[in-house]
């Protein structure tokens, strides 16, 4: 059994039992691994698996199927994805999959799957797998095999932290949400010389406290009282499967992960003049307008929302960053492979802040730009119309710009269409909509640069567009 609305954008998801059972997972892996062979990959693939209690279960029914489609399996054990990405790095395998349902609540399961590193699969390979699974064209094919590989780990924070050592002393909350990189980030903070403050690091599968997502208000809550009860010079944040990181400063205030990609740019621009960043449209204007970056002679790319899409375009166009509003942050050389890793992320943050041993973290924040956003809203709209509905709003919105009309009482400058609708006004402020990859959702973000009262104009107007559409229903949180 596998409901075909599992097979998104850039990975797969399902409910566990109800839209996916084990032999569907093991007729993924036949799947994968005949999509492997049409594409002339070597059949070696690195395999890992996040911690909910029934992931164990959905690697091995995914393993089965890629090894009765010839393929040789090594097996990280429990990781995070980016510990699965890097495994394809030391282990030399050209093709990965990892098992996790990443930040969705417990009773979603998913795999993330790639074969050109740093890559992983976009809507192109998405759609040829589904075909493969669903069109059961999958093939039996010999010379498989299974291999348990020990000691990556080990090996991937000795590549995070390498000879790095704080020469600040620094005081962290680490909240990991009682999530998979409870195993791993308080031992990384601990290693490059930073005093740990764990809040919820003990591994629990059942979640008791809150869903590790840090883009949820629930999680940065957490933290920032945490931060304010403990004094601490800032928070960060990881997500279920360890490949996105969330911050809060010594204030107890929380910087949402496109601001506090500025921040990272301004350092990492200094250091490498000139560099292109990109951004996901669902991200502050400030990576294009921002005049330290300018001053250093920063170029903004804004592309795709989405893990596959932002590392795909970083490494098309050489960037050496992109920031995804999510808290996807992609480091590529010399700072990183290229991936999404949120440990990663964390090392370079203390790295920054050794670098400027007179700012804290509110420093910083305050030293952007202002502009006013919301946090990012999630209406829902099923899988299996999100998609057309999201077409038809795009028709409207740039209907409107056409017609000549306004937004929150401005003149509409134009219509970004590369992912959903980026509505953009003529002093800079904007709203988006789109749908989401993940979820059955469609996404908003809107965004002033100068007031939150027209930050919320902003949001009444394309709401009232969203609402001309009966199958929207209502928003996980509002502003």
């Amino acid at each position: 059994m596998i409901a075909p609305t599992g097979f998104r954008e850039y990975d797969a998801r399902w409910k566990y039992p109800e839209d996916i059972n084990l032999p569907g997972i093991t007729a993924l892996g036949m799947g994968l691994g005949t999509q492997m062979h049409r594409h002339g990959i070597a059949p070696v693939i690195a395999v890992g698996n996040d911690y909910r209690d029934y992931s164990l279960s959905i690697k091995n029914a995914l393993m089965l199927g890629l090894i009765q489609a010839g393929i040789k399996v090594r097996d990280i054990g429990p990781a995070l994805s980016p510990m699965a990405y890097f495994a394809q790095f030391h282990l030399d395998a050209p093709a990965v999959a990892m098992v996790t349902a990443s930040h969705n609540p417990n009773g979603w399961t998913g795999v993330k799957m790639g074969f050109e590193r740093p890559l992983t699969h976009g809507p192109d390979e998405m759609t040829e797998l589904r075909n493969i699974v669903l069109g059961g064209e999958a093939q039996e094919t010999p010379g498989g095999s299974y291999e348990f590989v020990d000691g990556v780990r080990e090996a991937y924070l000795d590549d995070l932290a390498g000879d790095f050592r704080m020469t600040r002393k620094l005081r962290v909350v680490c909240a990991t949400g009682n999530g998979t990189a409870s195993a791993f980030a308080p031992a990384l903070l601990k290693r490059i010389g930073v005093e740990v403050i764990p809040s919820h690091t003990r591994l629990d599968y059942t979640f008791p406290n809150y869903n590790p997502n840090p883009e949820a208000m629930e999680m940065l809550h957490d933290m920032a009282d945490s931060v304010r009860g403990t004094d601490a010079d800032f928070a960060l944040g990881f997500d279920g499967d360890g490949d996105r990181c969330g911050v809060v400063d010594d204030e107890g205030q929380e910087i949402f992960a496109d601001k506090m990609g500025v921040i990272i740019a301004r350092d990492l621009v200094k250091l490498h003049p000139g560099a292109t960043f990109v951004a996901d449209v669902k991200s502050t204007g400030l990576f294009a307008s921002d005049p330290e970056l300018r001053k250093y002679g920063a170029k903004a790319d804004y592309w795709k929302t989405g893990h596959s899409h932002m590392k795909r375009r970083v490494k098309e166009i050489g960037a050496l960053a992109g920031f995804e509003k999510s808290g996807h942050y992609f480091l590529a050389e010399p700072i990183g492979r290229g991936y999404d890793c949120g440990l990663r992320v964390a090392v370079e943050i203390c790295k920054m802040m050794d670098r400027n041993p007179d700012l804290s973290m509110s420093d910083m924040r305050r030293a952007l730009p202002m502009t006013h956003s919301t946090p990012t809203m999630a209406p829902y709209c099923a899988d299996d119309q999100k998609y057309q509905v999201l077409d038809r709003l795009l028709q409207k919105l740039v209907a409107k710009h056409e017609a000549g009309e306004t937004m929150a009482g401005r003149r509409i400058d134009r219509v970004v269409t590369v992912n959903g609708a980026r509505v953009i006004l003529d002093n800079g402020s904007w709203g988006l909509v789109r749908a989401s990859s993940n979820t059955p959702n469609l996404v908003v973000v809107c965004e002033s640069s100068t007031s939150e009262s027209e930050m919320r104009a902003i949001f009444a107007d394309i709401d009232a567009v969203i609402r001309t559409e009966p199958a929207v229903g209502a928003y996980d949180q509002t502003i």
